[in-house]
């Protein structure tokens, strides 16, 4: 079979192929009748997908009798999930934190692991659905919100435009009828959401969202050369520098997670790893976009 020809294979038959990958390169191993019972497929169908997998990806699996399975080869190469560690880790995460069902993933047997972590209350679906409606038709909303940094008003009326997320939690990034203004909304805090209807704002005059900048990253110099290689290895800088490309609303975000936003040497240089070389720059964009926001929606309220 040729590329253009795997091209076109039926999507049913593309991830039945997946599921053989998937089993070989993360457990070693898989037989037959795990393909037929996954998929809800006959014995002679898996027969036939195990024979095609064969054929795209010749010397990844051999047959092993004594376990009555095919396993993987030492010569193996992961022909359609690729070689990211991302899919199998955020799975397995999901799984042990209760939020994805194993039955729903492709694992057979899990590694033991545990997640340590303090969860809060989970979205309400029907709130998560409104607010995706909103963004789909660019609607503002009637919520009932409880804020922890701005109004003790509950009641609140917001133009959702996107979502965000950071540290664990959902944002709805959305303009506040009452501050005139762009905001991020935890979703686990709406309570109550209500009568939407037409935006009278467009969302292209959130300038923080709209823009982004490099935040130019480095280990702290206050550490040991030996400890700020190994930071540099673990966040792939190179030459000492990792440029992340983040939209001005969520620099906020990342600078507090890593305590970017402390000025050197106001902490244990093991409790703030990295430092970010454009604070200033960074700090300076982000008040800049904030203001031209400002400016462009109160241009809009008064014409």
């Amino acid at each position: 079979m040729t590329n253009e020809d795997e091209q076109h294979l039926r999507w049913g038959v593309r991830r039945r192929l997946e599921f053989i990958d998937f089993r070989l390169f993360w457990e070693g191993r898989f037989n037959r009748k795990a393909l037929a019972d996954g998929f809800g497929i006959s014995s002679q169908q898996a027969s036939t997908d195990i024979a095609q997998y064969e054929a795209l990806a010749p010397g990844n699996l051999s047959y092993d009798a004594t376990l009555k399975a095919y396993v993987r080869t030492p010569g193996f190469k992961p022909r359609f999930i690729g070689q990211s560690t991302d899919r199998f880790l955020l799975q397995l995460a999901a799984v042990e934190s209760d939020w994805m069902r194993k039955e729903d993933t492709w694992f057979d047997a899990l590694p033991p692991a545990e997640v340590v972590g303090l969860s809060s209350r989970k979205t309400d679906a029907d709130h998560l659905l409104a607010v995706l409606d909103a963004i789909r038709d660019r609607t503002e909303l009637n919520i009932e919100y409880h804020s922890m940094t701005g109004s003790t008003t509950p009641a609140r009326t917001v133009a959702p435009h996107a979502l965000a997320h950071s540290k664990g939690r959902w944002y709805a990034r959305s303009w506040s009828r009452e501050h005139n203004d762009f905001r991020d909304y935890s979703l686990n805090r709406i309570h109550r959401v209500s009568d939407p209807r037409p935006c009278p704002v467009d969302s292209k005059l959130d300038f923080e969202w709209a823009h982004t900048i490099n935040l130019i990253l480095a280990p702290n110099p206050a550490l040991s050369q030996e400890r700020q290689e190994a930071v540099a290895i673990e966040y792939e800088m190179t030459d000492g520098v990792r440029k992340l490309p983040t939209r001005l609303s969520l620099s906020f975000y990342l600078m507090s997670e890593f305590n970017l936003d402390v000025e050197e040497g106001k902490l244990a240089p093991e409790k703030q790893q990295l430092v970010l070389r454009n604070r200033t720059e960074v700090e300076q964009a982000r008040a800049a976009a904030r203001q031209m926001s400002k400016e462009a929606l109160a241009r809009v309220a008064n014409s």
